[in-house]
């Protein structure tokens, strides 16, 4: 099976997903993905795994997020999209990708359902 985290090595639920991941066995794919941001449309597939629009899947306390005006309601999908891919701190982690599935790791036990 193959296991995919977009992790950020910075925080603390990020970091307990990946634990527990490990300690499941599973030696997942690592994607630090503030140094390797996805793409729009695998943004968009995640997305759709996870069953979110783009603002539910975007840390709102993020200064960026603010400084940005993403709080405005005329954004669009696509125009919060594109601004995760540029800004990828926007984006809630962890994520885990597996078995066609996906699941945000918080809590970190949220991801075993996706690994069976």
């Amino acid at each position: 099976m193959s296991v995919t985290i977009f992790h950020n090595p910075k925080c603390s639920k990020s970091r307990q997903t990946l634990d527990l991941l490990q300690n499941q066995g599973t030696t997942p794919t690592i994607i630090e993905y503030i140094k390797n941001p996805p793409n729009e449309e695998k943004l968009q597939e995640i997305l759709s795994l996870l069953g979110m629009r783009p603002r539910d899947l975007m840390r709102k306390k993020e200064e960026v997020y603010t400084k940005l005006g993403l709080g405005n309601p005329d954004l669009s999908d696509a125009d919060l999209i594109g601004y995760m891919v540029k800004n990828p701190i926007l984006i809630e982690r962890p994520i885990v990708l597996a078995n066609g599935k996906a699941a945000l790791g918080r809590p970190p036990e949220q991801v075993l359902k996706i690994l069976q």
